[in-house]
């Protein structure tokens, strides 16, 4: 009788595991079909004739693949100009938002302090905080630094509003490395700052990589405040660079998503190398100690 219940166990284990398994390859089959479709709706429509996006709708396939969109976009100079802008916003911000972002997380996750806890209570409150209703406050403040119409302009309002989340995760991630190691540099001579720069600052790297692509992604598709902020064409930054083909009475929708198209690919790429490190930095920053 008890082998019998042995085997009885085994095989209901064994059917939980196989309807675990074709539930999970469900999902794992819906999710890519909810998130590459999309993406293969916008690559082919960007090979279309203007024409056949009016007369045969979004969903038919092009009669003839017309590469000419991409062309004129790659060999525009004005694209590359948006490109450019766009590499300086992202590159600028995310330098700024990780070192101001590590600063604070360090003495919240170390420091015993008074102010300690309604600190903490204010960043993580500042996340609810609805960018859209900062609109005129931050375009007023623009104004007034002599900032509007440059690319400058659009640099803190990234910082700043990418600033509380970033805290709140490193946070957590500089709780889990041990201070052992702390303890360790400090016997050995190393200071505050050392500490802090040649030992958590490195063991942090997996936490700054996953905010860099997640504040990356972010601030590359930034509509809003470019829009708001910036208004001569050679201060515009790639996602406004839709509005080429868009006009009052008619809009190029091949071209918009063979200008779609184009933009995002720079994040896909990034992912694609990067995509260990994001992995590596959201199990790390999970397990304590």
């Amino acid at each position: 009788m008890s082998q019998k219940k042995q085997t009885d166990s085994l095989k209901k284990s064994k059917r939980k595991s196989l309807g675990a398994w074709i539930v999970v390859m469900i999902l794992a089959i819906f999710w890519i079909l909810v998130a590459f479709v999309p993406f293969l709706f916008m690559v082919v429509t960007g090979f279309k004739q203007k024409i056949e996006t009016i007369m045969y709708g979004a969903f038919h396939m092009p009669e003839k693949f017309f590469p000419d969109n991409y062309i004129s976009i790659v060999t525009d100079p004005q694209f590359w100009n948006y490109f450019k802008n766009s590499v300086i916003v992202l590159i600028i911000s995310l330098v700024i938002l990780l070192f101001i972002s590590a600063c604070a997380a360090y003495p919240l996750s170390r420091f015993n302090f008074k102010m300690r806890t309604p600190i903490y209570f204010m960043i993580v409150a500042a996340m609810s905080v609805p960018m859209h209703v900062t609109l005129i406050p931050v375009f007023q403040m623009t104004i007034g630094m002599g900032l509007y119409d440059t690319i400058w302009a659009m640099i803190p309002p990234n910082v700043a509003f990418a600033t509380p989340i970033s805290v709140f995760i490193l946070t957590g991630f500089m709780d889990s490395i041990p201070r052992e190691l702390e303890e360790a540099a400090d016997i050995d001579g190393c200071g505050r700052y050392k500490r802090f720069f040649q030992v958590i600052l490195p063991l942090s790297k997996p936490g700054l990589s996953t905010l860099a692509i997640y504040n990356g992604v972010n601030i590359w598709n930034e509509f809003i405040f470019a829009f708001t902020l910036t208004q001569s064409e050679e201060n515009r930054t790639l996602p406004l660079a839709l509005w080429n083909y868009q006009g009052q009475y008619s809009t190029n929708t091949a071209m918009i998503m063979a200008c779609l198209t184009l933009s995002v690919l720079p994040m896909i790429i990034l992912f694609i190398f990067m995509q260990d490190k994001l992995v590596k930095g959201m199990m790390a920053g999970a397990v304590k100690g």
